[in-house]
């Protein structure tokens, strides 16, 4: 039995205690405030129109203040309707289009890596890794272990060039282990988030890291030296000191896994889990390689992780109807995460409609004439962050179109008009507001606080603000 299902142990994470009483009343005033705050705007407004920050606000703040994650994206999607009013056939519309969105092919992800973690469980291969994991790290070695789990979420997901397809695929192998050592899911999920972003700052096939060489005009070399690596090193070095810290905040709190459940426990190994495992192994490198090879995006864990649990299954000793049977029992557990993330692709759709960012751009976008290089450097960096949310390829090759000309002009170089880009299109990961990145990692390490994890990005954000203003200061000066 291990240490998390022992006698005294607190609550399990889904009976966590709830707010008190006046934080709850607190939440349900903000909720309502925000909500009749919407009702009146909407009226008056219309798009584009910087009112539409008032949901994504609204979200972060009823997320910081520890409202369930599934009714906070429910009130920031209502918000963002009465601000929006449109008629009820273009909000159909708007639900079914999300359906498709990429967003929502996230937590479609989400539940078929939660699948492939169930027969992980039954074939013995889970506990396989875990005995061998737990030979490298030690039984109670966390420093270990958390590191371990960084940097196996770092090389996949640099690997792949996409965070929750990676991480979708690590968490069947990784959730085990952590529950093994007693980790609580809060603690799991700054783990995954910390290595996941780090890993995906250094993608070399990612479609924004390559648009930042192509617009800066360097080579992935020159991208790790300026950027990249040292965002990389600085996450894995904070990641050491923010974990503990989660851990220490969330334990004893009814965070903790059911080890039981993930196959973490001491047990005999059963028949044919050594050769189940090679198999999977096997399995899951060719699919990483192919991945790579084919440059295949966010969509290739739809095929790779039915793939990998049936190899699993057959080498396991299951039959093609208890493959099935398991992959369903395995990802019905997690229905909810992909409703959650339906609303967001909702939300965000909403969010791209009243184009609030657009008019940050336009307010701001021609007035940085004769700025000094590190005040523009700054400038453009805090622009992307706060006015091009998400930053896909196309919208870093829009910063670039904009301002790269006046960057040239200002003498800025290569070097820190990489970081400019990547400040740009990878900090908005971190904060202020809600993210997909962030809830994908939350959801995948089985966690319900989206508050924690915001404070896990914002414990990243800062050192990394004063990392790179201390870069641009020299490469400016």
């Amino acid at each position: 039995m291990s240490n998390v299902d022992s006698a005294g142990a607190p609550p399990r994470a889904d009976t966590p205690t709830g707010p008190s009483k006046v934080r709850r009343s607190i939440i349900t005033i903000s909720a309502i405030a925000g909500l009749v705050l919407s009702a009146a705007l909407g009226p008056f407004v219309e798009a584009p129109t910087l009112w539409g920050l008032v949901p994504i606000v609204l979200y972060a703040a009823l997320a910081l203040l520890g409202m369930d994650i599934m009714v906070a994206t429910v009130v920031a999607v209502v918000s963002a309707l009465l601000i929006m009013m449109p008629t009820p056939a273009a909000i159909g519309e708007m639900l079914g289009k999300s359906l498709g969105d990429q967003v929502t092919v996230i937590g479609l992800v989400i539940m078929l890596g939660a699948g492939v973690g169930e027969i992980l469980r039954s074939t013995g291969i889970a506990a396989t890794i875990v005995r061998g994991v737990m030979r490298v790290v030690g039984e109670r070695n966390r420093t270990a272990a958390t590191l371990g789990v960084m940097i196996s979420c770092l090389v996949l997901v640099a690997s792949l060039g996409t965070l929750a397809g990676a991480l979708a695929i690590a968490a069947p192998l990784l959730l085990p282990v952590v529950a093994r050592l007693g980790f609580t899911r809060s603690a799991t999920a700054a783990m995954m988030f910390t290595g996941g972003c780090a890993g995906l700052a250094l993608a070399p096939f990612a479609g924004s890291n390559v648009a930042i060489m192509s617009a800066a005009k360097v080579g992935y070399l020159q991208y790790l030296l300026y950027g990249a690596g040292p965002l990389a090193v600085l996450s894995l070095i904070a990641g050491l000191v923010i974990v503990p810290w989660m851990q220490r905040r969330t334990e004893g709190t009814g965070d903790d896994y059911n080890a039981e459940d993930l196959g973490a426990v001491d047990e005999e190994p059963a028949r044919g889990s050594g050769r189940a495992t090679a198999a999977f192994a096997i399995a899951l490198v060719v699919s990483v390689a192919y991945a790579i090879v084919s440059g295949a995006g966010t969509t290739f864990p739809l095929l790779a992780l039915p793939v990998l649990g049936i190899v699993a299954g057959l080498v396991g000793g299951l039959s093609p109807t208890e493959i099935a049977a398991q992959m369903y029992r395995g990802a019905a557990r997690l229905v909810n995460v992909f409703l959650l993330f339906w609303l967001l692709a909702v939300l965000f759709a909403e969010i791209d409609e009243l184009q609030p960012f657009q008019v940050v751009l336009d307010t701001y976008g021609t007035s940085m004439q004769g700025l000094s290089p590190f005040v523009f450097a700054l400038l453009i960096a805090g622009l992307g962050w706060v006015g091009v949310p998400g930053a896909t390829a196309a919208q870093v090759v829009l910063l670039n179109k904009v301002f790269g000309g006046l960057a040239v002009s200002l003498g800025i170089s290569s070097g820190a008009w990489v970081v400019v880009l990547l400040f740009a299109s990878k900090a908005d990961t971190y904060g202020p507001f809600p993210n997909a990145n962030m809830v994908g990692a939350m959801s995948l390490a089985r966690s319900t606080s989206l508050k924690n994890i915001l404070l896990t990005g914002f414990a990243l954000l800062v050192p990394c603000c004063l990392m790179y203003a201390v870069i641009l200061f020299f490469e400016t000066s």
